[in-house]
């Protein structure tokens, strides 16, 4: 989880090979309305947001009994969070960053269809994790490959707490 540049599908698509599980990019599951709304630098809304959060709950319900799995998506509220972990244990990793370092990401990378202007109104709609959340928050200032293993040591401990 983690807003815009934040290197969420870099650091999911390591994860995923490493526990050897399918990878889901949440972008993959906005209809186009969403997708349209934030080219045009218009932020979603909740509204927006529930049919595609819902559909990635889905995903997740569904790999759940398939062996698990990883999926980006930027959680940035709590209610987005309890609906996705809702019928299963999930387990979220924030990555967290300056917002400099997240714009000169997003500034860096072509192709992708949310603008910079975007960023501040997902870093005003981001609530950290926050305690009884399982899950951990991480640095990107670190290496992609260190976030990802300490992403998978985490997941150990989690599931190693788990009855």
């Amino acid at each position: 989880m983690g807003v815009a540049g934040s290197g969420k599908t870099t650091v999911a698509s390591l994860l995923a090979e490493h526990l050897g599980v399918p990878l889901a990019e949440a972008d993959e599951f906005h209809p186009a309305a969403n997708i349209a709304k934030m080219s045009a630098g218009t932020p979603l809304t909740d509204e927006d947001r529930w049919p595609w959060l819902d559909a990635i709950a889905d995903w997740i319900r569904e790999r759940a009994h398939d062996g698990g799995g990883v999926v980006t998506c930027s959680a940035l509220k709590r209610s987005y969070r309890d609906l996705l972990g809702r019928d299963e244990r999930v387990f979220f990793v924030h990555l967290n960053g300056s917002r400099e370092l997240l714009a000169e990401r997003m500034r860096g990378r072509s192709g992708h269809f949310m603008p910079v202007s975007l960023l501040d109104s997902q870093l005003a709609d981001l609530e950290p994790l926050a305690g009884g959340e399982p899950g951990l928050e991480l640095d990107i200032t670190d290496p992609p490959d260190h976030l990802a293993a300490a992403a998978a040591r985490g997941l150990a401990e989690f599931e190693g707490a788990q009855p």
